[in-house]
This record gives structure tokens, C-alpha cells and sequence, in this order.
């Protein structure tokens, strides 16, 4: 199509966006490969789960990562940017059940359709790349890489207390409980016993806290969630012997210092030693049905919920090893068996908690540190004192300063062989076994005789069964004799599928590395390819993620190094966490009747209007703020640079020399085109502010516009106005791809908007052109200041009434009048 098909008075984006889409998809402008001898760049934005159409934080996002990636392009690195789908899971599942459709069906149709969204924005994705984790040419590594896992032993199995969600009938991890409720489909959760599939996440706990410190270009606040969930604590470990048994209760402490202040024991509903401390004794009945209720209410609580406290005397006593004295044992709500050992030695003196605890239960409190000028009577206390001081009736120990003190007392229990140090973590191992249909098979077999194998790799993949039935509810797989029923490799006997499939954030876990290589069919990862690529340098996706996805990515990433496919230690060596859309004050959401369709604005405005809304009206990090307003604003500028480039399209088509020497509007053009490539560059590469950039190109196209006036349109030379609006459009380019090149061509340009590079600005011409102005006071010449030509008359004024020199001279007089005479002098009149 040329050109002049499409040229008219108004821009018609939908001829011109149809036209690029389809040279970019036909040319495959984007593909990459490797190539050494380019600097590479991998910019991601987190891939989307394909519900069936794009949304408006869909557009920011892509938009945001496709602005890098043309960016990037343009200045010459080997950029790759993929696009792919985070297929598997319930929602698909729920989706195509409630459709009478089948999920793998419900899938690819809503796939087929979103990619149709997605190109219509005009992004810039190497397509050939593109994966979808419901196939099983991608499921296949991942339970071969479950099979090596296994065999390195960073896989196991065990009976946990497990969120269990009814109405999904599928186990949640800790962080897929959201207030009490599945994250999924906001029903309550219930705890259930059940024999599950975990990933020894914790064997990397001190590698993933220590390596935030190797990635300052992440945003703080994610570090800060990771930390916090990882959440690393060092202290003492030591046993309370259980007073007339023979067993004890192990407990951990950051706070060794205060343990003579110990009290009472509060030990989990869980703890595995309580149904030994109760059995046969007046108290069994009461406390177990207490420890059933708080199981209960404490699945239904988020872990950051401050329950009240609530507890139930157990009958027994247990021992303090450090002066011998007997405490109650408690059974509390507030303990968890998931930190630390499940028992926590309460000292209510020194521990908020324990002291409200102790109140309620009118329990001992004895203080044991005193801060100094201090005295800590016990029954007149009204909180907990948790500040440093000295220590007192702490055997001999007492009136060493607390925190000296701790060291002391952790090395005194290592010689008497009473405890000694210890780590712990608040992070728990990954729980990875869900109980449905639409997920990747866990790759185990069962077998009476041989016990748990993992299947023969060269009988990977283990496909999910395809329904003949689509319409037909899609039962889980325990729920399938055909499925569960196979040979066991071992003895060749009879044995019986593992039918739990694997978490879905299993897959969103490697991909990144996959696109590297999403071909190679032989190996989970090419690594030759994967070393060229990774890590990724840019990452782009919501700070929601901050603890499941990001987490989880990097612990894979670490495994995949210890298995020998990866050479790196972390996934994404930047991250940008972009704000929500919101509407009407609130994120937009269906159930809140605020959608605002894309796809609906792209058929009104065009991709390129709706992509420059979106990058122009907030920083990326900020939340953006609906507004009609704004996306008429994008749309009039776009109208306004295409009919400046139309109306003097002979101007730009015939290309002129540079002249010697530029005339004062000139140089005002030529200075501020090299300003503008300067800002917007810094603006891109410092902080993504393309708000601002976007603002940086307006003011030059005023400026350009301005110049081109009749009052200045025979006086500018047509080289700066060419170079002028060169620039403009590759620094456009990014943002509004279809129309910088339609423009691109419509100018006369040679080649390609994308084949050029990105301007750099000249350091001389982005100087303000200084003039030399005279100061007078009454008439005669008391100064000379320094000030940029474009320096206006008020601010004049004010610089020459406070500059030093005249000072001396109007000091305490009155001011009677100013003249200005322009670009030349101030005379001041007292």
C-alpha cells in the first residue's frame, strides 16, 4: 500500500495501524536471535493468564515494556521481548465448566482472541517465541525437572494441615489465603489433614534473603516484603523437660537475655507433643476440643491478623533448664506451629503478647531486664517493658548490660549442654499439590510393593486425559481409574498415578528462561542460548506479585542453576512494579461497574492514542487515574503532528544541507531539539517517567509549530525544521509505533522508523544562549548580568533589583519605575 491510499485531512488510524501491524507480522520485524557481537537486552512483562480479553492494566503494562524494548532497539542492542500465556489453574477450569466447555477448548479460544488484542497494540513481540504452559511441550520439562528435583532431594512428601478450599476442591498455599478466603474464588478455607507434594524452599532461604543485596534495581519495597516473609531470625534453642515425663519441649528465642523471666509455656493447637501431654488426664477433652476450635479459626486468619488472645491450661508443668523453676504449659491460639518449634517460652515482663496473655490469665509476670532509671514492679506494670538495661535475678548473669549478656547465656547452654544457637525462618517449604483437572500432572507413581517412584523420563510427558465429552464437568484426577491406573516401573506390578497436579505458579516460575529457547526439544532449556540471554534485565509487572510469583521465581532460578541448566543466580536483575488503573477512585473490576474496554477505545481512538493516554497520564509506578479528558488530549495531539507533517510535507520531502550559520530562530529550534532528545532520554532511562517525556516532545512540537508560523516561517532554515521533526518522530517512535512510522514515511525519510537510531543530544547546543544585560540606576551603568535570551522582562526586573552591585545603590530608596528595554538593559528609577 503507498503512501498516498491513505493520506486525508484527519489521521486515520485504523488504515494506518492495519497497514504497519501487518508489515511487522509479515517482515517478523521483531524476531531475534543471538548475535555476540550485539550488546543483548531482555525486557519481560509478567505473561497474562488468558481470561478472554485484554484490560486496561493490560495495556499500561505492555505498553510500559514495549516502550523499552523499541527503546532498547533503537539504541542498538539485541532486544528480546516475548509474549506468552500462564494457562493452567481453577479459573479456566470454573470458566469452561460454567461455559459447558471443556478448559483446554475455553483456553486456546480465549488465547486465539487475546493475541489478536495484542497485536492490534502494535507491540513489538518476537511471536515466534510465544508459549503456553498448558502444552505439553512445555509441561513435560517441568515434570522432568519435578523427577531431578526429586532425585536431588529438594522434593518430598508429607502430611500437612493444609488450606483446603471446598468449593475449588484444590489445597492453597499460605499466600493464596487472603482474609480467611481462596484467593480464587473468595470462599471460606477450611484446614484439612492431607498428604501432599513440597518444595524445599528453605535449603535456599539464606541464599534468597542474602542475594537482595544484589539487586539495587528492584524497588525497596519488594526487597523489604521478601525480607519480611523470609523473615530470618537468630537466638537460642533450648529444651523445658516436661515435669513427670519423659519428654520436653523444644523452644527457640531471639531473646536469651529475659529467659529467667520465663513464666508459663504456650505451645500450638497443632504441636505434636500435645495429644502426649493431655492423654489420660482430667484435662484431654477440654483442651483438644479448644485446639480443634483455634485450628479452625486460625486457618481462617490471614498470618499478619493479631488474634485476641484466648488459651486453655493443658494440666502440666514443664521445667526452665536455666534456674530449675515449674511453669504452667498453656496451649494458645496465638503460637504457630509453622515458626520457630511451635512452643514459645513466655516471659510477659519483656513480651507484649505474653503479657496480655498473662493479664487475662492472671499469670506470674517477673521482670528480669530493668532499663535504666527504672523500676519494674510487677503488679503495678501496665505493659510490657521491651527496651535493653540490666539484668536481675538472672543466677549469674545478673547486672550484665541485656544485649552483652545474650552471647554469654547461648554460649553458657552449649557448655552445659542445655541448648546453643540456632537460625530460624518464617518461610515455610512450597506446597505444590493441587487436587484438579486443568494442571500439569505430578510425574509419580505409587506402588504397594516399590513405594513412591518417580515415572521413567522416557515416558514423560504424563499427558492430562482429554475428555471425549467436552461438555462434561472435568473431575479431578483422583477421580479417574483410568488415568491413576499404570504399572509401577520398578517390579512391573500394579500401581497407582499420583493424581495431584502441580501449583500453577510452578509454571510462571521458569518461563522466563523457556523463552529463551522455546524450541529446543531435547532439554528444558537450551543453555548455550539461555546463558546468552539471561538474566532478564528489565522485568515489568504488578507489586502484588512481590511475594508468590517473584519469590518463587527466584528459588527456581537457583535450582536450575544446582541442576546445570543456568549459570545465574537471580531471574530479573531489574524490576519495575507499575501502579493499578483506577476508575471513579477504586481499580477497575467488573463487580464494580467501572471496565473501561480497550478494546472499545482502539476501535474509537486507535492503538496509538490509547498506548500515549496510558503512558502520558501517570509516572509507570504511580496508580493511573481514568480520564475521558486525557485520551481526547492524546488523540488531538497525535491529529495535530500529522496535519503539521501534512501541510509541509514538501518542506520535509526535499532535504537540505546545514547551513554554516543559523539564524537566531534557528538556533531557538536546533537549541530545543537537542534539550528535548536530552530529556526525554534521561527521563527513559532514569525512572521510565515517560509521563514527562511525553511532555518534553509536546513543548517541542509547540516550539516547531511556532516556528513555522508566517511570522517565522522564512527566516528558520529548513534543515533545523527537518532535523527537527526527524528527531521528534524516532523519539515518538516508542510510544505511538503505527503513526511514527506512517509519519516516518509520509516525510520523506528513507528506510524504516525502526532502523534508525536513537538521537544523541549535542552538549553545545543544548546551551541557553546567554546575553550580556546592562544595568542602570537613574541612568548610569551599575552592573551587567549573564542570562538566557529567552530570560523574560519580570524576571529581569527582579534579578537586576537584587543583584549585589546595585544594590549598593538603591539600598532603602524607593523604587519609582523600571524600563526594560529589551534583550539590552534595565534601568531602575528611585
Amino acid at each position: 500500500m503507498t503512501t498516498t491510499n491513505i493520506i486525508s485531512d484527519k489521521y486515520n488510524f485504523k488504515t494506518i495501524e492495519e497497514k504497519w501491524q501487518k508489515q511487522w507480522e509479515d517482515n517478523k520485524t521483531y524476531r531475534v536471535e543471538e548475535d555476540e557481537s550485539k550488546e543483548k537486552y531482555y525486557v519481560l512483562e509478567m505473561f497474562p493468564y488468558p481470561s478472554g480479553r485484554i484490560h486496561m492494566g493490560h495495556v499500561r503494562n505492555y505498553s510500559i515494556g514495549d516502550v523499552i524494548a523499541r527503546y532498547k532497539r533503537l539504541q542498538g542492542f539485541n532486544v528480546l521481548h516475548p509474549m506468552g500465556w500462564d494457562a493452567f489453574g481453577l479459573p479456566a477450569e470454573n470458566a469452561a465448566q460454567k461455559n459447558n466447555s471443556h478448559p483446554a477448548i475455553w483456553t486456546y479460544s480465549n488465547i486465539e482472541y487475546m493475541r489478536i488484542q495484542l497485536r492490534q497494540l502494535g507491540l513489538s513481540y518476537d511471536w515466534d517465541r510465544e508459549i503456553a504452559t498448558c502444552d505439553a511441550e512445555y509441561y513435560q520439562w517441568e515434570q522432568l525437572l519435578f523427577i531431578e528435583m526429586f532425585k536431588k532431594g529438594i522434593v518430598y512428601q508429607k502430611i500437612n494441615t493444609v488450606n483446603w478450599c471446598e468449593s475449588c476442591q484444590t489445597v492453597l498455599a499460605n499466600e493464596q489465603v487472603i482474609e480467611n478466603c481462596c484467593w480464587r474464588c473468595d470462599q471460606l478455607v477450611q484446614p484439612r489433614k492431607m498428604n501432599g507434594w513440597f518444595f524445599k524452599i528453605t535449603d535456599y532461604a539464606e541464599e534468597l534473603l542474602d542475594d537482595l543485596d544484589s539487586l539495587p534495581g528492584w524497588p525497596e519495597k519488594v526487597s523489604t516484603m521478601q525480607r519480611n516473609w523470609i523473615g530470618k531470625s537468630t537466638g537460642l534453642t533450648c529444651e523445658f523437660p516436661v515435669d513427670g515425663m519423659d519428654v520436653s519441649i523444644p523452644i527457640f528465642t531471639t531473646r536469651p537475655d529475659t529467659i529467667f523471666g520465663v513464666t508459663f509455656m504456650s505451645i500450638a493447637p497443632e504441636h505434636p507433643l500435645l495429644n502426649i501431654l493431655i492423654k489420660g488426664i482430667d484435662y484431654q477433652d477440654a483442651v483438644l476440643a479448644f485446639a480443634d476450635e483455634i485450628i479452625v479459626e486460625k486457618q481462617r486468619q490471614s498470618i499478619e491478623e493479631e488474634p485476641i488472645k484466648r488459651g486453655k491450661f493443658t494440666g502440666r508443668y514443664c521445667v526452665n533448664p536455666f534456674n530449675g523453676q515449674k511453669i504452667p504449659i498453656y496451649v494458645a491460639n496465638f503460637v504457630l506451629m509453622e515458626y520457630g518449634t511451635g512452643a514459645v517460652m513466655a516471659v510477659p515482663a519483656h513480651d507484649e503478647r505474653d503479657f496480655e496473655f498473662a493479664k487475662k490469665y492472671n499469670l506470674k509476670i517477673a521482670p528480669v531486664v530493668i532499663p535504666d532509671g527504672l523500676n519494674l514492679d510487677p503488679n503495678k506494670m501496665e505493659e510490657a517493658s521491651t527496651i535493653p538495661g540490666t539484668l536481675v535475678n538472672s543466677g549469674q548473669f545478673t547486672g550484665m548490660d541485656s544485649i552483652r549478656s545474650q552471647a554469654e547465656i547461648i554460649q553458657y547452654a552449649v557448655e552445659n549442654q542445655i541448648g546453643g544457637p540456632h537460625v530460624t525462618y518464617r518461610l515455610r517449604d512450597w506446597g505444590i499439590s493441587r487436587q484438579r483437572y486443568w494442571g500439569a500432572p505430578i510425574p509419580m507413581i505409587h506402588c504397594d510393593k516399590c513405594g513412591v517412584q518417580p515415572v521413567p523420563v522416557a515416558d514423560l510427558p504424563v499427558l492430562l486425559p482429554e475428555d471425549k465429552d467436552h461438555g462434561a464437568k472435568c473431575k479431578p484426577l483422583h477421580q479417574r481409574d483410568s488415568f491413576k491406573t499404570t504399572i509401577c516401573p520398578g517390579c512391573g506390578g500394579a500401581a497407582q498415578r499420583e493424581t495431584d497436579t502441580m501449583d500453577t505458579f510452578m509454571e510462571s516460575s521458569w518461563y522466563f528462561a523457556r523463552y529463551t529457547s522455546p524450541r529446543v526439544s531435547d532439554s528444558p532449556l537450551d543453555k548455550k542460548k539461555a546463558s546468552y540471554w539471561l538474566a532478564v534485565d528489565q522485568y515489568i509487572g504488578g507489586v502484588e506479585h512481590a511475594i508468590l510469583h517473584l519469590l518463587y521465581s527466584r528459588f527456581f532460578t537457583k535450582v536450575l542453576r544446582d541442576l546445570g541448566y543456568l549459570d545465574i543466580d537471580e531471574p530479573f536483575t531489574n524490576l519495575l512494579t507499575q501502579g493499578m488503573v483506577i476508575k471513579d477512585g477504586s481499580k477497575m473490576s467488573k463487580s464494580k461497574g467501572n471496565v473501561v474496554d480497550p478494546h472499545d477505545l482502539i476501535g474509537e481512538y486507535g492503538a496509538d492514542t490509547v498506548r500515549l493516554f496510558s503512558l502520558f497520564a501517570a509516572p509507570p509506578e504511580r496508580d493511573l487515574e481514568w480520564n475521558a479528558q486525557g485520551v481526547e488530549g492524546a488523540s488531538r495531539f497525535l491529529n495535530r503532528v500529522y496535519r503539521f507533517i501534512l501541510t509541509h510535507k514538501d518542506l520535509l520531502c526535499e532535504k537540505c544541507p546545514w547551513p554554516a550559520e543559523l539564524s537566531e530562530s534557528g538556533r531557538g529550534l536546533n537549541r530545543k531539539t537537542h534539550q528535548t532528545i536530552k530529556k526525554v532520554t534521561e527521563n527513559i532511562e532514569h525512572n521510565f517517567h515517560f509521563n514527562t517525556a511525553i511532555s518534553g516532545m509536546m513543548e517541542l512540537f509547540n516550539v516547531l509549530s511556532s516556528t513555522l508560523s508566517e511570522d517565522n516561517k522564512e527566516t528558520t532554515e529548513p534543515a533545523v525544521i527537518q532535523e527537527a521533526v526527524t528527531h521528534l518522530l524516532v523519539l515518538l517512535s516508542p510510544m505511538v509505533p503505527h503513526f511514527a512510522a506512517e509519519m516516518w514515511e509520509l516525510s520523506g525519510n528513507s528506510g524504516s522508523v525502526e532502523e534508525q537510531t536513537w538521537p544523541k543530544y549535542n552538549k553545545e547546543a543544548v546551551k541557553e544562549e546567554l546575553l550580556t544585560i546592562v544595568v542602570q540606576v537613574m541612568g548610569k551603568v551599575r552592573s551587567r548580568l549573564q542570562v538566557p535570551a529567552d530570560t523574560s522582562d519580570e524576571t529581569l526586573v527582579e534579578m537586576a533589583l537584587s543583584d549585589e552591585n546595585t544594590l549598593r545603590f538603591t539600598a532603602g530608596k524607593p523604587i519609582k519605575k523600571t524600563i526594560v528595554v529589551k534583550k539590552k538593559l534595565v534601568n531602575i528609577v528611585i
